[in-house]
């Protein structure tokens, strides 16, 4: 089986969560991500990267700035059933004396002989 993936980006978390024992903004931001991937992974996504990428956004009537998005990128299996198999053609067959070489018969071939022509081999 041939195996492809689904990709899901969700943005990264802005601010740290608050909990019991959790103290500066380090950890309780820390705690956030890790709550963020688990909650993906519990839906059988895997974490992949985080990415910052730039995000054109209006400013005012007719100007525009950019800011820079934090995204989440996570992955899932896809099972993709496997290409069907083309069959190979029937190799020439070469008989135990070199002189006789037998080719393989394809059907609508313009090389198949007549009865006609089959008599007049034989006599």
């Amino acid at each position: 089986m041939h195996v492809n993936y689904e990709y899901k980006v969700v943005p990264a978390p802005h601010r740290g969560e608050r909990a019991k024992g959790v103290k500066g903004t380090e950890a309780r931001f820390a705690l956030s991500l890790g709550n963020t991937i688990n909650a993906q992974a519990a839906e059988g996504w895997e974490y992949v990267r985080a990415e910052t990428l730039p995000c054109e956004e209006r400013s005012g009537l007719t100007g525009k700035t950019t800011t820079f998005m934090n995204m989440l990128v996570f992955r899932r299996a896809v099972e993709v059933a496997a290409p069907v198999e083309v069959p190979v053609e029937t190799p020439v067959v070469v008989s135990d004396d070199a002189e006789t070489v037998e080719e393989p018969v394809m059907n609508g071939s313009a090389d198949t002989e007549t009865p006609a022509e089959t008599d007049r081999a034989s006599a």
